[in-house]
């Protein structure tokens, strides 16, 4: 599947800003099954400079700094994407039971110094016992840990409810375990310190996922939207893709734009201003398939 994906960020300032810093992550990755053949980002104002680099988790992303008074920022982000679909999760599931991937973990060095910062806790990421006790049961010593990872993020998708605008990205991991509501960010969050709490290995995803129409309709402009969800790494096969908000392993509907321990390795845009005063923040994406 091949897809050309717009992603545009516009900031409204009460104030003018004197100066802005700011560092991009919203250049899709190129892996196995992904391809991402053209990019392109456009800023306004005009930034002093633009410099392309590749973060420690192999991330592309841009830094760039704006140096004259503006109440306006917008950044477009265009590019195109093609797809190709996995069929991990039918070809090894079952090699590694909990119990051989904890020995793996333990004793494969290669293993431990690849998935390492995967498995500790990260600025987002905390657990204590509530959480080892909401995801014991989905790692029976003897289910394949791939099972196990797909019954957790099952098991997230039935007893949590999706609500948007519930939670900020601040909301803790009690919070999202007590009420039982959030949305992708909140789930994939919860869904890697559970996996974590069990001594493997998860990250964070970022990037989007294409929303379809109901049948008759016309797909809305800014209608899609960024995405969240989470890849586990399973011995004898490597990082396996989770959906928890929609219990599905991810196809060629997910786009990847770029993964880390947690959210705050990979936001879309992360800077420093010069201001004061309240913003306003609107962002709008499309996911069009081509052909």
């Amino acid at each position: 599947m091949k897809y050309n994906l717009n992603h545009s960020t516009v900031y409204e300032y009460r104030e003018s800003v004197s100066s802005y810093h700011s560092i991009a992550c919203l250049c899709p990755r190129t892996t196995p099954t992904q391809l991402c053949s053209n990019f392109s980002l456009s800023i306004s104002p005009t930034p002093i400079e633009v410099v392309q680099r590749v973060d420690f988790f192999g991330n592309s992303v841009h830094y760039f700094s704006i140096q004259v008074p503006h109440k306006e920022l917008r950044v477009a982000a265009k590019s195109t994407i093609e797809n190709i679909v996995s069929g991990q999760e039918l070809s090894y599931a079952e090699v590694y039971t909990c119990a051989n991937a904890r020995e793996a973990f333990l004793n494969d060095y290669q293993i431990k110094n690849e998935v390492m910062q995967y498995r500790l806790p990260s600025p987002f990421i905390q657990w204590d016992s509530e959480v080892e006790q909401f995801t014991r049961n989905c790692f029976a010593e003897e289910k394949s840990l791939f099972e196990a990872v797909r019954d957790l993020c099952s098991k997230i998708f039935h007893e949590f409810e999706f609500m948007p605008n519930y939670t900020t990205v601040h909301t803790p991991l009690k919070t999202i375990l007590k009420e039982k509501k959030g949305v992708c960010q909140d789930f994939s969050h919860l869904a890697i310190a559970a996996i974590r709490s069990m001594g493997f290995a998860a990250r964070y995803v970022s990037g989007y996922l294409e929303t379809l129409p109901p049948p008759g309709k016309e797909k809305l402009k800014g209608s899609d939207a960024s995405h969240a969800w989470i890849s586990a790494y399973v011995p004898g096969i490597g990082w396996c893709d989770f959906d928890p908000t929609n219990n599905l392993i991810p196809r060629e509907r997910h786009i990847t734009t770029a993964w880390g321990r947690d959210y705050s390795d990979v936001p879309p845009l992360k800077g420093i201003l010069f201001s004061s005063g309240q913003q306003k923040l609107t962002v709008e994406v499309d996911v069009l398939p081509v052909g």
